[in-house]
């Protein structure tokens, strides 16, 4: 049977709204719940043709300061979120299940709570009691934070009102619905009208929301995609397989920098920040093995020094397998026809697998001379020289061009325990490292092999 359709109205002015909300849009009356069937929704009020006129807002009259951040106190969730979280925005947090969104979750909701914010923790996946023993797992089961078991949308945010909540954490979208809808939990229509009622919620009553959603195995983003457009930040978990790292990334922010990134470690009290992330990332590099090669990234507003892997072995497949991970495969044969034609390696006949250390997702063109270096090691099985890293973006003619920020790369792998990088030509000198300045792939090659 499907449930009943419900509405809400403001019981000073009759301002309607498909969304509870404890202050009215119109009149700024404060509302206890006043719910209201859709037939009288539709009834006289409506058939009389009145409309009440919405408010109206000078944009000089608004006020121009950012507003009080909400710190979390783990430094890496802050940094991602651009600070700490803005009341009255809505966050998503999404990821594979199991890669720690709800750990992060509970972490944060417990740092909040004894910090004095008052915090709703709707466990619509979770029974109290599971939370509860998650929660001393985590050394935080003392916490004052408030559970809302419930899975209807509406009566978890009236509920949350209800108890004064500065900051909402909905684990997970997925397992909330809204009544009146005839459709699954999870389902489209259920999660476009909850993110519409959730925007609704904490912009109307400036109560920071935050909500979690699952990503498929197969990494596709599938129903938390539908939100992405409304909510103001959306941070995603990416690849936690090979080891206990986690990246936390920044795919929207309207209050920070995106692309940010947050670097974790999963242990046993929880999610821990990596207050050194390169050495992370770096921690497994083995210098005396071939086709690893390391760079330095820009990941927002910070350098990361990491590492490339490439595997190149014979084949006898009339179509030699190219795989990636943590760089897209189209990049992988870019690169791969420029080192055959500009390089003089050619790899047609071998298998080539290439990946990037630590889970991350490479983006940036100036570790591609670094990917070049990793693949001419695989293919001749030769290591590349110790302490000596790569950075420069790679043209389809072969040439090495300058990349953005070079200095602040050049000082990060200098940090780790670099002396010398393969630089494009015209790159300014660093302190502690020992720059070679290259024109093309041809002299990039010939200097790691002098």
């Amino acid at each position: 049977m499907a449930r009943a359709a419900r509405g809400f109205r403001c019981r000073e002015c009759g301002w309607a709204t498909p969304a509870y909300v404890g202050r009215c849009a119109q009149c700024q009356a404060w509302n206890t719940l006043d719910q209201f069937t859709e037939t009288q929704r539709s009834g006289p009020a409506r058939s009389a043709g009145v409309v009440v006129p919405g408010r109206t807002v000078r944009l000089a009259d608004v006020p121009d300061e950012p507003g009080r951040r909400l710190s979390t106190e783990i430094p890496e969730f802050d940094r991602v979120l651009g600070g700490g979280l803005v009341p009255g925005s809505l966050v998503l947090v999404g990821g594979d299940p199991g890669i720690g969104k709800s750990t992060l979750m509970l972490q944060a909701a417990a740092r909040l709570a004894q910090r004095g914010t008052v915090v709703a923790y709707v466990c619509g996946e979770e029974s109290p009691r599971q939370v509860r023993l998650r929660a001393t797992r985590l050394g935080v089961g003392e916490a004052p934070v408030t559970l809302i078991p419930e899975s209807s949308l509406d009566a978890a945010l009236a509920a949350a009102e209800g108890a004064g909540a500065s900051v909402v954490i909905i684990d997970s979208i997925q397992s909330v619905y809204v009544e009146g809808l005839d459709t699954r939990s999870g389902g489209p229509a259920q999660l476009s009208e909850a993110g519409a009622r959730l925007v609704a919620f904490s912009k109307t009553n400036e109560i920071t929301t935050i909500v979690t959603g699952h990503v498929t195995k197969s990494g596709e983003i599938a129903g938390p995609r539908l939100l992405e457009h409304l909510v103001d930040a959306v941070l995603y978990f990416e690849n936690a397989e090979g080891g206990s790292v986690r990246v936390l990334r920044a795919i929207k922010n309207r209050f920070g920098a995106t692309d940010e990134v947050g670097v974790f470690e999963m242990t046993g009290e929880g999610l821990q920040s990596v207050e050194n992330p390169s050495s992370a990332l770096l921690e497994s590099h083995d210098a005396d093995a071939s086709g690893c090669a390391v760079t330095a990234v820009i990941e927002g507003s910070r350098p990361l020094a990491l590492e490339v892997q490439a595997l190149a072995v014979p084949t006898n497949l009339a179509s030699p397998r190219r795989i990636a991970s943590g760089l897209e495969t189209s990049r992988l044969h870019l690169l791969l026809a420029v080192l055959a034609r500009r390089g003089g390696v050619n790899t047609g006949a071998m298998d080539v697998v290439a990946s990037v250390s630590g889970g991350m997702r490479l983006r940036d063109t100036g570790a591609d001379l670094a990917i070049l270096a990793a693949l001419a090691s695989a293919a001749s099985d030769q290591p590349l020289p110790r302490a000596t890293a790569c950075l420069g973006e790679v043209a389809l003619s072969g040439a090495v061009r300058p990349v953005h920020q070079a200095q602040r790369r050049l000082a990060e792998l200098s940090r780790v325990g670099f002396k010398r990088c393969l630089v494009p030509n015209g790159t300014p000198a660093v302190d502690g490292i020992v720059l070679i300045p290259v024109r093309n792939v041809r002299d990039a090659l010939q200097s790691l092999h002098r």
